[in-house]
């Protein structure tokens, strides 16, 4: 299991949407180069209504951190909405999807799979003591701090993880068989898996 990299907040990259209704920040992503990537997480500032960007090949979780909540149109389909924090639902990228707002602006947890190529779970956990990450083979974790801090008690060189920072980490064994988070606060992860086919 790799140490840990600690991504800051003030590293994240912050892009405006070509529609003017938003602004995503870039938290990471598995490489670089347009809308190419394996995966990519980000948090989407959403200020007005508006259609989201469609991304081919690519499954797309939502989920609800701050405001009054989204309704996402799918064209005939029931629209569904997303009013309780950390709330969320899965689509697919190149599916047409218009986003009302329901009570103001909202802030949004992004994630982004290449179909066929990486699978995923996004998840909100509070951190109240321990939290122990197994090694498992191809995965990798994300974890997105959201209140509070956190910090692994044998890596005193990469210090206390603040909110809106981000640790990111392979879980793929070697020596260490888990590691063991400490802290308080509320947390999202994000558990990504390479497909063997891929």
């Amino acid at each position: 299991m790799s140490a840990p990299q600690v991504l800051r907040a003030f590293h994240y990259r912050r892009m405006l949407w070509k529609n003017g209704g938003g602004i995503t920040t870039e938290i990471a992503r598995s490489s670089e180069g347009g809308d190419e990537f394996e995966w990519r997480v980000s948090i989407a500032e959403i200020a007005q209504d508006g259609d989201f960007s469609v991304f081919p090949n690519v499954d797309r979780t939502l989920m609800l951190l701050d405001g009054g909540g989204v309704e996402l149109e799918f064209g005939e389909d029931q629209p569904v909405q997303l009013t309780q924090r950390y709330s969320r639902h899965r689509f697919p990228g190149e599916a047409p999807v218009f986003c009302r707002l329901l009570n103001g602006p909202t802030r949004d947890f992004n994630l982004m799979l290449r179909r066929g190529v990486v699978e995923g779970e996004l998840m909100a956990r509070p951190i109240v003591g321990p939290m122990v990450f197994f090694a498992e083979a191809g995965v990798q974790w994300l974890i997105h701090v959201v209140a509070g801090a956190v910090h692994f008690n044998d890596l005193p060189d990469i210090g206390e993880v603040a909110a809106g920072d981000t640790l990111i980490f392979d879980a793929n064994g070697g020596e260490r068989p888990q590691r063991v988070l400490h802290g308080h606060g509320e947390l999202v992860l994000v558990k990504l898996r390479r497909l063997a086919s891929a």
